[in-house]
Order: C-alpha cells, then sequence, then structure tokens
C-alpha cells in the first residue's frame, strides 16, 4: 500500500513523480527536495544556508502533512554542488534534528536540476 504525500493543496501538483510516498502506512520516502518556493522559484541564489534553510522548511511541511516530525526521520542524502559548502548545511542540522540523528549520506554532484540550486536533500522517516 502506498500514499503520495503533498504539501499543500494536492491538486496544484502537476509533476510527474510524488515529493512523499508513504508506504505501509510506516515509511514516509521524501522526494529530493530543493529551495523553490511555491511558484517554483529559487531561494537564496548563491546562498547555501538560506537554501538549506528553505529546504529543510519544505521537508517540515511534507512531514506535517503525512502526520510525522523531523524526529521521525531516519535517514537523509544530501546532493551538493560544493563539499566544501557542506560545513554550513551540517551547523544547520542541529536546528532541526535530535538525538538520535539519522543516518546521513553526503555527495558532490556536477549540478541539480538549476542552475543557481546548491543543495538538494531527501528524507525516509518512519511515520508515526
Amino acid at each position: 500500500m502506498r500514499k503520495a504525500i503533498y504539501p499543500g493543496n494536492p491538486e496544484a501538483w502537476t509533476a510527474s513523480y510524488s515529493p512523499a510516498v508513504l508506504a505501509q502506512g510506516r515509511f514516509l520516502f521524501i522526494s529530493g527536495q530543493v529551495a523553490f518556493d511555491r511558484n517554483g522559484q529559487v531561494v537564496g541564489p548563491g546562498d547555501i544556508v538560506g537554501q538549506a534553510e528553505r529546504i529543510f522548511e519544505n521537508l517540515r511541511e511534507i512531514l506535517h502533512a503525512a502526520g510525522a516530525g523531523f524526529e521521525d526521520v531516519i535517514k537523509t542524502n544530501y546532493y551538493i554542488t560544493d563539499v566544501s559548502l557542506f560545513r554550513h548545511v551540517a551547523a544547520l542540522r542541529p536546528r532541526y534534528f535530535s538525538a538520535p540523528f539519522p543516518a546521513s549520506t553526503m555527495v558532490e554532484v556536477k549540478g541539480l536540476v538549476h542552475p543557481e540550486l546548491l543543495l538538494e536533500v531527501e528524507a525516509i522517516a518512519a511515520a508515526p
């Protein structure tokens, strides 16, 4: 059993992927989130902290829509265009996650879906 989870209005979603999928009523698989606002505009061009904060807020909205929170996240994957910037992202994580922290992977990538994006984050949560 799978259920797509959308932030905001599900009827407004037109992309060919789900922002998140709740599987077997327990696992929530969240697609890679980037620093887009509701209008599809990049938040914080050139600003890794601003982009990371927008991404974490996107994650918060999706988790909330599934009845979960950051405490339910068990795995995160980070895709970053410049590995030297990751320390700024890592410094933000304690604002959102607490011990026991989720398992995590970070990968440097050549680019993301939009040239101004610096970071993409996907997550898996064990929904309550």
